[in-house]
């Protein structure tokens, strides 16, 4: 299984970036959830950190080999009479993709979302003995 994520030119042209474009944003606000890829002899199986967030809330999706995990939560702007010194709560969106390879059987993937976590099953497609086809001339 395949993570698809950007590679960049050259790592210090990348971190030069990031430096740029982060200051003063708060880190939480926009990292991806942290991934745990296992395989076993009948399955892979997806652990995806996301806590606070409703199963209703997450699309899975899967186009051609390519599984999609997305989620978008928006924040709603509500004048408060609190006055806060600081604010970090918000919500953000996350898409994860994951280039599934051709061993799997797309029509068995399960779901589940517990305790923050939402973990996916994805079976493995069951070996077939090829028959051996002796082809006569004529």
């Amino acid at each position: 299984m395949t993570l698809v994520k950007f590679k960049p030119v050259s790592p210090m042209f990348s971190d030069v970036l990031n430096d740029f474009f982060n200051q003063g944003i708060n880190e939480s606000s926009h990292k991806l959830p942290a991934v745990n890829i296992s395989e076993d002899a009948n399955s892979f199986k997806i652990e995806l950190v996301a806590p606070g967030i409703s199963k209703e809330d997450f699309k899975i999706n899967l186009e051609k080999d390519v599984l999609s995990i997305s989620t978008e939560k928006k924040s709603e702007n509500k004048e408060e009479a609190k006055h806060y010194s600081r604010k970090e709560f918000s919500y953000h969106s996350f898409k994860r993709s994951f280039t599934l390879p051709e061993n799997v059987d797309k029509e068995s993937i399960s779901a589940q979302y517990v305790d923050g976590i939402l973990h996916l099953t994805i079976a493995k497609v069951k070996k077939t003995e090829q028959a051996v086809k002796t082809i006569s001339i004529s």
